[in-house]
């Protein structure tokens, strides 16, 4: 179907003005359809033609205002609309489709009961698979929603409830005016908490099945729910303006969560059923504040078109941190934010497929969803910290203010917040814009230092650089931060301006200051890549269990990771500091991401006995951290399950999945039982018969994955050729078990088995990508990449295939991201081949 483009939205929002949706939904079939009766009031200029867009599986009639139209008409998903003029009234009823793919309205049953639960996802175009729309974000009307469902249901939407409902029907209010994409409801026998703060109507939901677990923790989400409002009302003089706040947690959801004002959907994995770590719950609080940092950044005022997405996601990914870290107890926001979402937004920013935060122009919806990344998220937000270190927190939220004052419920633009800013700070911002939003390419600031025989520097230099592909250096406001083993020793403010010094900016305060360890970005102010000097590099281990800033520690391991990927030193070198300071952290996100982050570089960069032996040190480095942790604490579980992973003999996992050895206080639960027999599949000391097993006894949706995640990891060529199936060709399955099946295809210690299937994707994955829409596409294509093949032969393959002019976007994207990180694992083996 063809995508909407940006000339064509432009064209349809000079011809027409929408007044409003009413939309009737019939959802009491068992079959595959329900039915969709839509009523849109426009306006449109005089002699207008456009079209309305819907993706049916079977439309029934369309009339407008008094006259029939030819059903025929319908082309993929467009009906043309022609001699219009002034008022209009365009009545559409059509039968649709229920998805597994997390699209339009998903339609599920869980495995656990056999009860069947709906959700809406209309993002990003997907509206026109649940009502006939004008689909586009700057043409916002208010939505009048009517559903009728079976009388034993719960059935909520954006708006409140008109009135009590009948037996099995519900009328909505209508909303204030929203774009389609943030249309959706919910329907099912949902589980529902209730309460209320500050005048605002609260609810949770969740399915039946889930009941005990989201109410263990309905206090908590409720709590960070409050703190959150009383923020962001602290810091908007717009109240939150949409009535009641209800957060659903809905199964086999596509993103992390979806910020439709007055129901925020969320993925029910944040309904925990098994015990987690503190930094998981903290992703659940930063997550509720993101998407109630939209109801400002998208919902009250949404961009024109999606070549502004960052006015959405980089505000809300800045604030849901900031807010976080300010109102929570989660205060170590920006320590995370800094080793995990940085570190996304530094990998993004070095491929071939980057962006502009800011791009001058998207051409279509298909690419305006390759752009949800690390650059439209996490760029954008420590971008915008770095403006409001420039400009001051109070200038910063004068220009805000403004912002919501001036186009309220309406669009806007870059032009439009940069005018509002740059009023409140008396200063123009274009040139900050033109270097910070709409040219790609990350910076990296090397520390280069001259020490002379007594200890002290004679000299210390900030180097910045820029990627050829992108050559363009930026003002940065950073802070030297200068270190001994005892911890932080003193530090430098410093503005780094390239066109005063060329990229070289010597600090003379540090002149006769004895040496230590300086960090570039001390603080974390800036979006640039970090080198230390080589004289540094070796003090981290000692600096590292010593120094009590967990955001500090978090950056001087992000330096190491990122050198790392970057082939600029061994992974050697990683695994070792692992085992000499990473027993010693008692911050909880330093252990999980260090941990998560090495394994994909030691799986890659490492092979034979050198793999076998990095994970033997990250294994006695993970044994250590659970004889100091906590038992039942978040360290010990980090610790547990990386232990887990880096296995390489089955004697543990089986002995605790068995019950024995296990840890004093480690909850060998749900999941950590499916994480274990995930291990004993992948060493072949565990099969069918027990993967059947286990799920005989976790009749749930995610012990559904969880098994299907095992059944790809089987050593057996039946097994793997019958997830191949499944990934290339499953279209019957849910989003979430292609997912689950790709993701566990690809094993390090398969890589003989597996060696038929890589040339196979390359073949074959351009006709599975169009069984699937953009989002699930991407992700599974991202997911089933053969990523344990570094050979020059799987780059060329790569290569061939983006040779090619008929990949979907989403596909495309993958594949660019896949084969670079294919070409730094073949640059850091070539470089490192003799250690």
């Amino acid at each position: 179907m063809p995508s909407l483009s940006r000339a064509e939205a432009v064209a349809r929002r000079a011809a027409i003005s929408v007044e409003s949706y009413l939309v009737d939904l019939d959802l009491t079939g068992d079959g595959p359809h329900f039915r969709s009766r839509t009523e849109i009031h426009f306006t449109a200029v005089p002699g207008a033609e456009t079209f309305v867009e819907l993706k049916p599986a079977r439309l029934l009639a369309v009339r407008l205002d008094d006259r029939d139209l030819d059903i025929a008409g319908l082309d993929e998903n467009r009906l043309p609309l022609t001699g219009l003029d002034g008022r209009h009234i365009l009545h559409v009823e059509a039968e649709m489709a229920y998805s597994r793919t997390g699209e339009g309205i998903h339609r599920f049953v869980d495995p656990a009961d056999g009860e069947t639960y709906l959700y809406a996802m209309s993002f990003l175009d997907e509206a026109q698979r649940i009502f006939a729309a004008f689909d586009q974000p700057d043409l916002k009307a208010p939505v009048t929603l009517s559903v009728t469902a079976p009388p034993e249901w719960t059935v909520a939407a954006n708006a409140s409830v008109a009135a009590e409902p009948a037996p099995g029907r519900w009328e909505f209010v209508p909303t204030p005016p929203l774009a389609t994409y943030l249309v959706t409801l919910i329907a099912g026998p949902y589980h529902v908490r209730r309460d209320s703060h500050d005048g605002i109507p609260l609810a949770l939901y969740c399915r039946r099945s889930l009941a005990a677990h989201l109410d263990a923790d309905a206090e908590e989400i409720f709590t960070v729910t409050r703190q959150c409002f009383d923020r962001f009302h602290e810091l908007f003089a717009e109240r939150y303006p949409f009535g009641k706040y209800d957060q659903a947690f809905v199964p086999e959801f596509n993103a992390g969560a979806m910020e439709n004002p007055g129901l925020v959907t969320f993925r029910d994995d944040l309904v925990f059923r098994s015990a987690v770590t503190e930094s998981q719950r903290e992703l659940r609080a930063t997550t509720i504040a993101h998407e109630m940092a939209h109801m400002w950044f998208g919902d009250l005022v949404t961009m024109r078109w999606w070549d502004d997405l960052w006015l959405n996601e980089s505000f809300a990914e800045y604030l849901g941190t900031r807010v976080t870290a300010e109102a929570t107890r989660f205060d170590q926001a920006w320590t995370t934010f800094a080793l995990r979402r940085k570190a996304w937004g530094y990998a993004a920013d070095q491929r071939p497929s980057t962006h502009p935060v800011a791009p001058a122009e998207v051409t279509d919806a298909a690419q305006a969803l390759t752009n949800f990344d690390g650059i439209s998220y996490a760029k954008g937000a420590a971008v915008l910290r770095q403006l409001v270190a420039w400009l001051g927190d109070e200038v910063f939220l004068a220009g805000l203010n403004a912002h919501f004052a001036a186009h309220r419920f309406g669009n806007a633009s870059l032009a439009d917040l940069l005018s509002s800013l740059a009023a409140a700070a008396g200063r123009d911002l274009d040139d900050w814009a033109q270097l910070w939003l709409r040219q790609a390419g990350v910076n990296t600031l090397r520390v280069e230092s001259v020490v002379d025989a007594q200890g002290r520097y004679e000299e210390v230099a900030i180097v910045q650089s820029a990627p050829a592909a992108h050559p363009v250096l930026r003002p940065h406001r950073v802070l030297l931060g200068r270190y001994g083993v005892q911890g932080r020793a003193g530090g430098v403010e410093l503005d780094l301006d390239p066109e005063r010094d060329g990229g070289r900016t010597v600090v003379a305060e540090l002149t006769g200051e004895p040496a230590s360890v300086l960090l570039a970005n001390d603080g974390d102010l800036t979006f640039a890549k970090l080198r230390l000097d080589p004289r540094s590099v070796p003090a981290v281990r000692e600096l590292l269990p010593s120094t009590p800033d967990p955001l500090v520690r978090g950056l001087l391991w992000g330096e190491m990771l990122d050198a790392v990927t970057d082939a600029e030193r061994p992974v050697e070198d990683l695994v070792q500091l692992i085992a000499a300071a990473l027993p010693a952290e008692r911050e909880v996100i330093i252990v999980e991401d260090v941990l998560t982050m090495s394994r994909p570089l030691v799986d890659r960069y490492l092979a034979g006995p050198a793999r076998h032996e990095a994970l033997g040190m990250i294994s006695a480095a993970c044994r250590r951290l659970l004889l100091a942790a906590e038992p039942g604490g978040s360290i010990q579980l980090a610790a547990a399950r990386a232990l887990i992973g880096a296995a390489t003999e089955p004697e543990l996992p089986a002995g605790w999945l068995s019950g024995a050895e296990v840890p004093a206080g480690l909850a060998v639960d749900a999941d950590l039982r499916w994480l274990l027999l995930r291990r004993l599949v992948v060493l072949g000391a565990a099969g069918e018969a027990q993967i059947e097993a286990e799920a005989r006894a976790d009749r749930s949706a995610t012990g559904e994955q969880w098994a299907a995640r095992c059944r790809a990891a089987l050593p057996d060529p039946a097994a793997k050729a019958a997830a191949w199936e499944i990934i290339v060709r499953g279209a019957e399955h849910s989003n979430r078990i292609v997912e689950a099946t790709a993701g566990d295809f690809w094993q390090p210690e398969q890589a003989e088995l597996t060696a038929g299937y890589v040339p196979r994707y390359f073949v074959e994955q351009p006709a599975a990508a169009l069984l699937r829409p953009g989002w699930t596409a991407e992700r599974i294509a991202s997911d089933a990449f053969p990523r344990y093949a570094v050979d020059p032969v799987t780059r060329e393959l790569a290569a061939k295939l983006l040779g090619r002019d008929d990949l979907v976007p989403g596909l495309r994207r993958a594949v660019v991201d896949a084969a670079d990180d294919l070409a730094r694992a073949l640059a850091a083996r070539q470089r490192y081949a003799a250690l």
